[in-house]
Formats: structure tokens, C-alpha cells, sequence
């Protein structure tokens, strides 16, 4: 029993170190119900569209002690956010590690607009971080994966492939070794982040990616990272160069 216990978990690591073949990534889109992607399609009809339209408004507002705009500094954002998205998380030199979209954007508000920084998942920090990603809608996830990345990228996949909580679950288990198959009566998708911020049917709300990362964590009976911390980040950075080359869809919409 012992040896056919460590065969399996063998086969486990091995099937979890392989992934996903490029060939064979699919967007959590295509695991949705057709009246869930109809949503999407539609920007009428996609409630993500209301944090989106929000953000365009908070670009163009003046705030904090600089009395500066987002729009100030970057101009038309269909223009100076295009692929910027697309290109996060990004090494930030000053702090010596990788940040994400939204704390860059805080960054900025502390730095240039010397404003107080957003909360973590409010609907403001939401509907800048929609708005600018969304400029990007339908180019590839091109995050960068060599030089002063690389240690974090690596770090990252070591957690994704890490057993935690409880349950003793890794996100490679459900992600890359049973995507298609159901839990709980839900299909388990691949796990690529290409539509975030994402409005989940489940919350009723828009939500970050760090905030299903926690959903996750917890669903795995394991203690959540809290939001920000540089673990939250790495795995992020995995996460968007294991889904090098797809499109993102933010809005994206899911049950």
C-alpha cells in the first residue's frame, strides 16, 4: 500500500509539473453557461461594464493634495493604457519585486496625485483598475518572465504546485491535472486570469484576482493571504505567464 501511495503521488507531481500544453489552454469563458457568455459578449448586458464606466470617470478626476488627474499625467487611456494590462504584474526597482495592477495604480495616487491609496477590493480601486485594463481587451497576456523576474516567476509556480490547508490541496491538483471534470456540481476551469477585474455571478460584485486567490485558499481550508503581500503577487505573475498569449477579456463574467 505504502509503495502504491508514493506511485501515486509521484504521478501526481509528474502530471503537475507538466501543465498544460499551450495547444490545450482554455479561457474560463469557454467552461461558462451560454447565458453566462451571452453576458460577457454583451456590453449592454455585462455588469462589469458599470465599474469599467466608473473607472473612466475617477480618470479623469482631479484628487489629493497634487490636485492631479490620472488623465493629467497619461493622457486619452484608450491611447497610453493600451497593453498595459497585459504586461503586469511588472518588476517595480524601487521596491525590488513585482507589483500588480492595483498597486501600481495606488502607487500613483501616493506618488503623484499625493492622495490616500484605495482600499484593497473597493469599488473605486475595482472600477480604475476595470477601466484600465480594459483597454487592453483582446490583446495577449505578454508578462514578463526572464531578468530580474525570473526568481519571482519561479517562486510563484513553487506555491501554485505547493499542497496547503486541510484538504492538503495544491492549485495545480484541480488546475492542470482535472480541469473539465466537476466539483460540487461546477466545472473546474484552468485557472487563467484573463478576465480580471471579473464579475462573478456568485458575488453579485466585480473582484480582484487576489480575491478569488483567497476564495480559493480558503475553499482549500488553508489561511489566505492577506491582500498585497508579495506571495499574493508571485502567484499572480505565475498565473499570467501560464496564460502567455491569451487574450484578456476584462470585464470578463463568470458564475
Amino acid at each position: 500500500m505504502r509503495a502504491l501511495a508514493l506511485a501515486a503521488m509521484t504521478a501526481v507531481a509528474a502530471a503537475s509539473a507538466t501543465g498544460i500544453a499551450p495547444a490545450d489552454r482554455r479561457s474560463g469563458y469557454d467552461f461558462a453557461g451560454p447565458e453566462t457568455r451571452a453576458m460577457q459578449d454583451d456590453d449592454t448586458a455585462n455588469p462589469g461594464m458599470l465599474w469599467v464606466a466608473q473607472g473612466e470617470s475617477l480618470w479623469g478626476t482631479k484628487a489629493g493634495a497634487a490636485a492631479r488627474s490620472c488623465a493629467d499625467c497619461h493622457g486619452d487611456a484608450q491611447t497610453s493604457m493600451k497593453g498595459v494590462a497585459a504586461r503586469y504584474p511588472a518588476f517595480d526597482p524601487g521596491l525590488g519585486r513585482p507589483i500588480d495592477l492595483e498597486q501600481r495604480i495606488n502607487h500613483c495616487r501616493s506618488e503623484h496625485q499625493q492622495a490616500e491609496p484605495f482600499a484593497w477590493e473597493s469599488a473605486e480601486l475595482l472600477a480604475l483598475t476595470a477601466f484600465v485594463a480594459h483597454q487592453s481587451r483582446g490583446l495577449p497576456i505578454a508578462t514578463e518572465t526572464g531578468g530580474a523576474q525570473r526568481p519571482f516567476l519561479e517562486q510563484g509556480s513553487e506555491l501554485f504546485h505547493r499542497r496547503e490547508g486541510q484538504l492538503n490541496l495544491s492549485c495545480s491538483q484541480c488546475h492542470d491535472d482535472n480541469w473539465g471534470k466537476r466539483l460540487a456540481g461546477a466545472v473546474i476551469p484552468q485557472g487563467h486570469p484573463s478576465g480580471y477585474p471579473i464579475y462573478r455571478l456568485e458575488w453579485q460584485s466585480l473582484g480582484s484576482l487576489q480575491r478569488r486567490l483567497r476564495n480559493c485558499m480558503i475553499g482549500t481550508r488553508a489561511e489566505p493571504y492577506d491582500y498585497g503581500v508579495p506571495e499574493a503577487v508571485t502567484l499572480e505573475l505565475y498565473l499570467m505567464a501560464r496564460a502567455h498569449g491569451m487574450p484578456l477579456e476584462t470585464p470578463a463574467v463568470r458564475p
